[in-house]
């Protein structure tokens, strides 16, 4: 379901710093050059570090003005919840554990789509995921397809995959450890950043959510379609809590941006788990996302109680 592009871990600034190099000419003393060029890889190194040194004390403030704050969607009813709704809507139930082993091609351009979040063959999640599990399990049942999941990574092809990847994907997935892996990529590309962000937006458990599942269906990404072009594109019509602005304004404009980007995606597309699901719980005042919740995914009823 997600797009394709740069996975970010995290909303942290980022700095360019340029530097100018001189040619010297044919006259110039050598020992002059050498100390030029010295000059300038310390002034390049020292503008490396001052932007370093800013972007930690921007994340460290950042940190402490998090931990001040409410747990809210990181709670762990809050956060098993958020797994019910996302789970109904990319595996169509709230019992998202039973979707370890799921795998198959939904036909939207991404590949293999599989496991609890959807990562897919085509949009470098899933190549990430397999990556950092073998890291620590070598000898796992998918390590061989690192290869193929390397040459098919941004594309929707199949090739060194069929026929054994998805029985391959299906028998690591009663695997514990992988299990285990499938979550763990799951908090540290998607979860973690997109409350962290919300957080800072100024953003109850409510917005929370919505960042989150923005965040798995269009990808961690800075282009237009992506999780961070939506949300500068909101943020250019409606202030942030953060900014002083109305929380609901800005949610409905920011699920208002999200759903024209779904439609010119895949036009036709079904976008219920915005229209009749995180609509529903914003007209509704749930800011905080109490339950008992009651929503609409692809025609389906769910309920929490």
């Amino acid at each position: 379901m997600k797009r394709a592009g740069v996975l970010l871990l995290g909303a942290l600034p980022v700095i360019a710093a340029g530097v100018y190099f001189a040619v010297p000419d044919d006259s110039a003393d050598p020992a002059d050059t050498a100390a030029a060029s010295s000059s300038s890889s310390a002034t390049a190194r020292s503008t490396r570090d001052d932007a370093k040194d800013r972007a930690e004390e921007e994340r460290e403030a950042d940190d402490a003005l998090i931990a001040d704050l409410p747990p809210g969607l990181a709670a762990p009813a809050k956060k098993e919840l958020a797994q019910q709704l996302v789970s109904s809507a990319e595996n169509s139930t709230t019992k998202w554990r039973t979707a370890y082993g799921s795998i198959q091609d939904v036909g939207d351009g991404d590949g293999y789509t599989a496991g609890i979040i959807g990562f897919c063959t085509g949009t470098h999640d899933l190549l990430m995921l397999v990556e950092r599990y073998t890291e620590g399990h070598p000898d796992n049942g998918l390590a061989e397809y690192l290869p193929a999941l390397r040459e098919v990574d941004g594309s929707d092809s199949h090739e060194g995959l069929d026929p054994g990847f998805t029985a391959a994907w299906q028998a690591e997935a009663e695997v514990p450890a992988f299990r285990a892996a499938q979550e763990e990529e799951r908090d540290r590309v998607y979860f973690e950043p997109a409350v962290r962000l919300a957080k800072l937006d100024g953003l109850g458990t409510l917005g929370q959510f919505v960042y989150y599942d923005a965040m798995v269906f269009h990808g961690p990404d800075t282009d237009a379609e992506g999780f961070y072009g939506l949300r500068e594109r909101a943020m250019a019509k409606a202030r942030t809590p953060g900014q002083g602005g109305s929380e609901k304004a800005y949610l409905e404009t920011f699920l208002d941006v999200r759903e024209q980007a779904m439609r010119a995606k895949r036009p036709g597309i079904d976008t219920s788990r915005v229209g009749t699901a995180q609509r529903r719980f914003l007209t509704a005042g749930n800011l905080k996302l109490a339950t008992p919740l009651v929503w609409e995914m692809y025609g389906d009823t769910y309920r929490v109680p």
